[in-house]
């Protein structure tokens, strides 16, 4: 059986397609105008389900990354006031050694004394360092100054700050201090700030054999302490370091894989907007033609 090909098949035939060839074309003029392959989820489900797992991990990445970085800069702060209380310790100690010899007479130990009591203060003052308004020594109280004025007593706790740098994997960010200072002469710890008070007190009585003695002795112990807390810190922060460059290169990693998936190829894009284009153009000027014959034309 022969079918009969009607005018009205033909031009909705050509309505069709030109109708398709618009929308491709529209299709196209999205993908380059954003640059991206994938403008609406439509466009390639499992595509867009793709980039947004990637998107996710992409923001998890870069969320952990804002932790190493905190935590680096929490952990360079708690250095620098470590180095600095370092200083002033090694200084105490050529205080106590120069006053612990027979040849010091009082006036040398008192001024060796009053030098030492400024040093204290110094040094409580490092132990009161702030980062981003928060104070670093005291644990998880960080707006609890850790040594008032006038006192010797921790005012912190032990408790630790931790940051997540990976899926599961957390850090220790903070240091506890209180093992080192402990609280000063009332507690009679043994601990730095005890030590340091009561070599003050030493001096000024003029007791060479406490001086050259357990005084240097107690001193050194509580300087082994606070390098101990210093090579840790520095132990932390090259952990983060690495930590840091393997986030970059997944990160990167992961970027790159999502633009594969999601951003246009501009080349390839352009060449089939001129294609289709062309086609389009070619369409309308064929559509033109269809059924363009009338009755007058069979009777001329």
């Amino acid at each position: 059986m022969t079918l009969r090909v009607t005018s009205s098949m033909t031009a909705r035939h050509t309505i069709r397609d030109l109708n398709n060839g618009a929308n491709t074309l529209s299709a196209l003029q999205r993908k380059m105008s954003s640059g991206m392959e994938i403008t609406r989820p439509s466009d390639n489900p499992y595509g867009t389900s793709k980039a947004l797992a990637l998107r996710g991990e992409v923001e998890g990445l870069q969320q952990y990354q804002s932790n190493v970085g905190d935590g680096t800069s929490w952990l360079n702060a708690s250095d620098a006031a470590l180095s600095k209380i370092n200083d002033a310790v090694q200084r105490i100690r050529e205080l106590l050694i120069q006053g612990g010899t027979d040849s010091a007479g009082p006036a040398a130990r008192e001024a060796a004394a009053t030098e030492i009591d400024q040093l204290i203060e110094s040094v409580k003052q490092e132990a009161n360092v702030q980062y981003a308004g928060r104070y670093i020594f005291s644990g998880t109280a960080t707006t609890t100054r850790p040594y008032d004025v006038g006192s010797d007593v921790f005012a912190g706790n032990a408790d630790t700050i931790q940051r997540e740098i990976g899926p599961g994997v957390m850090l220790d960010i903070n240091v506890d201090v209180s093992g080192v200072f402990g609280n000063g002469q009332g507690a009679a710890d043994n601990r730095l700030l005890d030590t340091l008070r009561d070599i003050s007190d030493d001096l000024r009585s003029g007791d060479g054999d406490r001086l050259r003695g357990t005084d240097i002795v107690r001193l050194d112990a509580s300087l082994d302490a606070l390098n101990a807390v210093r090579a840790d810190v520095g132990a932390r922060t090259n952990r983060l370091t690495i930590a840091d460059g393997r986030l970059a290169a997944l990160e990167e990693n992961s970027t790159d894989l999502l633009s594969k998936v999601q951003d246009a190829d501009t080349v390839k894009t352009l060449i089939e907007y001129t294609t289709q284009q062309s086609a389009y153009n070619m369409a309308l000027k064929a559509g033109a033609n269809v059924v363009q014959s009338s009755l007058m034309d069979f009777l001329r």
